[in-house]
């Protein structure tokens, strides 16, 4: 096994996360999700943070192979909500200059998004570490089942979602490879400001969005060459069927909702 998870990318293994419906994976994922924006206090994100250590420790892959994954992530985030603290206004002023300042609200809010943003991209990273892509896609199918009624492509949606999950690994992986061939070159990618670094991704983005589309053309003219039918009902290898662990599963999680939610009651 490789020392490092990328997002999007399966793990195999046989840990009992692994073992889960991926229907109960699924839900599990999006309530912890919606859960994360209720955490308004040390003591709500210390239980979202202690349950998302739980989960990571029953799929029985390391803390650090989830971290050397996120890391590039995580300085994205970083610069991303710097900007809350520059732009953001209320409450004692540390820093000023023109239009920009630093101030107490700033930096709440500055910590409060990026403890968010890491939070649910570890947990969407080990749903799709434990759940191959084609299983999310047949979970996220059966839940969309009542909408056919009302003539939603089912098909369609689910199907772009799994060929999003599955190609972001491999574009992730094409990006690294790119990035060592700008350095074989004598590029140096780790020099300057971050001005510097922003301008010398673009001879790697645009190689990136080219080898994208040309995938994506490649996908759509195999698909097209095998009578592939987006219309026409399909059928699955691997059926869904729910066990005794999964009931405990779901048990666990509204287990979860009601200590998070009892948390808030007693704080407030």
């Amino acid at each position: 096994m490789d020392n490092t998870i990328i997002f999007g990318a399966y793990v195999p293994g046989t840990s009992p996360l692994h073992r889960l419906d991926p229907r109960v994976k699924l839900l599990m994922c999006i309530t912890y999700v919606i859960l994360v924006f209720f955490a308004n206090s040390w003591l709500t994100c210390l239980w979202s943070v202690l349950v998302l250590l739980a989960v990571i420790f029953a799929s029985q892959v390391s803390i650090k192979m989830y971290w050397r994954g996120i890391r590039p992530l995580a300085w994205i985030i970083l610069l991303t909500v710097a900007f809350q603290v520059l732009f953001s206004t209320g409450g004692p002023v540390y820093w000023h200059w023109g239009f920009m300042s630093v101030t107490q609200d700033g930096l709440v809010n500055f910590f409060i998004i990026f403890f968010r943003f890491m939070v649910i991209i570890t947990a969407s990273t080990v749903l799709t570490a434990t759940t191959p892509t084609l299983r999310i896609a047949d979970a996220l199918s059966w839940y969309m089942q009542l909408l056919k009624l009302i003539r939603v492509p089912v098909n369609q949606i689910t199907l772009m979602i799994s060929i999003a999950l599955r190609f972001i690994p491999t574009i992730m992986d094409e990006a690294v490879k790119i990035a060592n061939a700008q350095r074989s070159r004598g590029m140096n990618l780790d020099e300057g400001n971050i001005f510097k670094r922003l301008m010398r991704m673009v001879p790697i983005l645009i190689p990136l969005f080219v080898d994208s589309f040309k995938r994506a053309e490649e996908l759509a003219t195999a698909m097209e060459a095998r009578g592939y039918d987006p219309a026409a009902p399909r059928t699955h290898y691997r059926q869904l069927s729910w066990h005794r662990r999964d009931t405990v599963g779901l048990v666990l999680l509204v287990v979860v909702v009601l200590v998070l939610f009892a948390m808030r009651l007693i704080i407030s």
